[in-house]
């Protein structure tokens, strides 16, 4: 009978070591080494893959003497993913799909399988049964022939299906849930965790098919697991949203083969997730009646521009001493707007109670929305409306003076889309910017006096 191996695993990054240390020498952290058992095989050998890799070459190459050939992407039929993305899945790639429990991640990975309907999708659920899964596939309404569904929790056993099958696509929910037979220790595990999307990472490299791997989040917003899994995988997914609201946003955290500024939209209904291609007009509350502290902001989130809606709130501090709260945005950048307000330009707002809301449950950490937070601030002090029909777009310095922003041009062309008749930017971004072009008007200013002059009088 052979000997129990055990090793200790860091739980934060997986840093294993033959006994147990009080802070990690890797990540500092402390108290994260936890005992397991790990007993792996010999021969780590995956269905339908060569244990010796002889689909590439065994020898060193001149970088100019690879030969290209053209992949084309994997056409994904959902405009948020494919965009977030970068137009479309790679083949060959592992995608590592995060998010809190109950925010919609088996609902999306089902429909995105069911919407690719000339392509064979296997997804693999470790957490539901057959009849939990075609219970969710009939509330989305949506029908694959080519989509099939396996329970199972073993990876041996997925890999002899998918040696049968041959899908193009493969989608694991999720990764916490599957076990080895190599690694003795439970699913969930460090060593587990990293066993089973090693060999997920060289079926998907090997075999050229694309595999999305669902992964659990931990308390502090963090994906469970080793942080060396976010490192073997090429694209990492994150899906986070309020409860309280029905937008939810998909974000690439990492991204090899695109951008990681993009942002996706999508609408929780009865029915599934609803893509929201034009979130500008969602995001702004439709008023019968002027209100003041409210403040249009043109945002850019990656490519895409966006109008979102400020609220703020300041009042009297009835206790003495002034709170701050701020949902959506950086509540440390929102004590510096008030810091410059009240140093630079005067206003005393030290004594008072501020609150701030991004409307729509949305969290947008573009600082191009400062000027209109600012506006939106001195219009409930003062309280006096701002008109529905302007926006703004302006980074507030130290100084008080409005520095100018990126994508000046995409943003003035949302908010002349959407119907507005005036917005106020950066005298800084006059440099290369064709104002006639433009049918809206365009007033560049340089200090927060300037925008509270020709707003408030």
């Amino acid at each position: 009978m052979a000997k129990t191996k055990t090793t200790y695993f860091c739980q934060n990054c997986g840093t294993q070591s033959a006994k147990w240390i009080g802070r990690c020498p890797s990540c500092n952290e402390w108290n994260t080494y936890v005992e397991e058992v790990v007993s792996k095989g010999d021969d780590l050998k995956i269905p339908g893959i060569s244990s010796t890799s002889t689909q590439r070459a065994s020898k060193p190459q001149l970088v100019n003497e690879i030969s290209l050939s053209e992949q084309h992407r994997i056409k994904v039929y959902d405009k948020e993913l494919s965009r977030v993305l970068g137009g479309g899945l790679v083949p060959g790639s592992l995608i590592l799909f995060g998010g809190e429990p109950g925010i919609g991640k088996s609902t999306l990975m089902l429909q995105v399988a069911l919407n690719m309907k000339n392509l064979k999708v296997l997804y693999v659920s470790g957490e539901e049964s057959e009849q939990q899964i075609r219970i969710r596939a009939e509330r989305i309404g949506i029908n694959n022939p080519n989509g099939y569904i396996l329970t199972e929790t073993a990876t041996q056993n997925i890999f002899k299906q998918i040696e049968l099958l041959q899908p193009n696509l493969v989608i694991v929910d999720s990764i916490q849930t599957l076990h080895s037979a190599y690694i003795e220790s439970s699913p969930g595990s460090v060593s587990q965790i990293r066993e089973c999307t090693l060999e997920l990472m060289r079926y998907a490299k090997e075999s050229g098919t694309a595999v999305f791997l669902v992964g659990h989040i931990t308390k502090d917003g963090s994906l469970a697991g080793p942080k060396v899994l976010e490192h073997m995988v090429d694209t990492v997914l994150q899906f986070e949203g309020d409860r309280n609201h029905v937008y939810r946003l998909l974000r690439t955290t990492k991204n090899r083969f695109g951008s990681t500024n993009e942002l996706g939209i999508y609408e929780m209904q009865g029915s599934g997730l609803r893509e929201v291609t034009n979130p500008s007009e969602i995001l702004i509350t439709a008023r019968e009646e002027l209100v003041s502290g409210v403040a249009i902001a043109a945002t850019m989130e990656g490519l895409r521009p966006m109008l979102i809606e400020t609220q703020a709130l300041v009042g009297s501090a009835a206790y003495g001493t002034p709170q701050r709260s701020s949902t959506g945005f950086d509540l440390r950048r929102l004590a510096m707007l008030l810091a410059v307000l009240e140093k630079r330009c005067g206003f005393r707002l030290g004594i008072k109670d501020v609150f701030l809301n991004i409307a729509g449950g949305i969290k947008v950490e573009d600082p191009g929305i400062d000027l209109a937070l600012v506006c939106a601030i001195l219009s409930s002090n003062e309280d006096i409306p701002i008109s529905p029909k302007v926006c703004f777009a302006g980074e507030v310095g130290l100084s008080g003076e409005i520095r100018p922003v990126n994508r000046i041009d995409q943003r003035i062309s949302e908010a002349q889309k959407l119907g507005f008749e005036h917005i106020f930017i950066s005298k800084y971004n006059k440099k290369g910017l064709d104002v006639k072009s433009y049918h809206i008007k365009i007033t560049m200013v340089g200090k927060i006096e300037e925008v509270f002059g020709l707003l408030f009088g």
